[in-house]
């Protein structure tokens, strides 16, 4: 300011006072890049969590498949057994009816034996089969909870790849989609955190 009181302002000046006010177009520029920049670096530290996630879920679901073929094969070979038990009680009732009176006694117990043994073989056989059931049901319960996260892991890439382009053109509509992408993605996780 001069002694008399007037001041001209030069263009330099100007500028100067509007980036201090903060109506500057270049720190504008810097806030709205710094804005992007963080919703980047959250979305992909979440995107990690749930790629975490979902590689977690998929290999409890492959162990727990792993699991039912197990007990599916101790079922089939209790089933196995079974039959055999069953052959023999077979043969025993033939025997029976062929053998002379004083053996009549011995393939009468034999049978009474085969009888109570395929009992509690089957028993067994179907509590075998209910474990596989449960472990392809657990199996198959793990593999939703992959494919859940492995939706939100996508949803949150596809997030930061918007928020890139709307870096490079500045369009509002991209950061507009870049935070709605990135929204769902946190709802398709939240979905995969609830079971759902």
């Amino acid at each position: 300011m001069s002694e008399d009181g007037f001041h001209v302002h030069g263009p330099h000046d100007h500028e100067m006072e509007h980036a201090q006010q903060g109506h500057d177009g270049a720190a504008h520029g810097a806030s709205h890049t710094n804005s992007i920049a963080m919703f980047t670096a959250v979305i992909a530290t979440v995107g990690a969590i749930f790629s975490y996630m979902g590689g977690a879920t998929q290999a409890s679901a492959g162990l727990y498949k792993n699991n039912a073929a197990i007990k599916k094969t101790e079922a089939s070979n209790q089933w196995n057994f079974y039959q055999a038990k069953s052959s023999k009680q077979n043969l025993s009732e033939l025997a029976l009816e062929l053998a002379p009176g004083s053996r009549k006694d011995f393939y009468d117990e034999a049978i009474k034996r085969y009888k109570t043994e395929k009992a509690e073989i089957k028993v067994e056989a179907e509590k075998l089969e209910a474990e596989s059931k449960e472990w392809d049901h657990q199996s198959d319960e793990q593999m939703h909870q992959h494919h859940r996260w492995a939706q939100a892991t996508t949803a949150l890439q596809v997030a930061i790849a918007m928020a890139a382009i709307a870096l490079m053109t500045r369009r509002k509509w991209l950061e507009w989609g870049m935070y709605g992408m990135g929204a769902l993605g946190l709802g398709i996780g939240a979905l995969a955190l609830l079971h759902v």
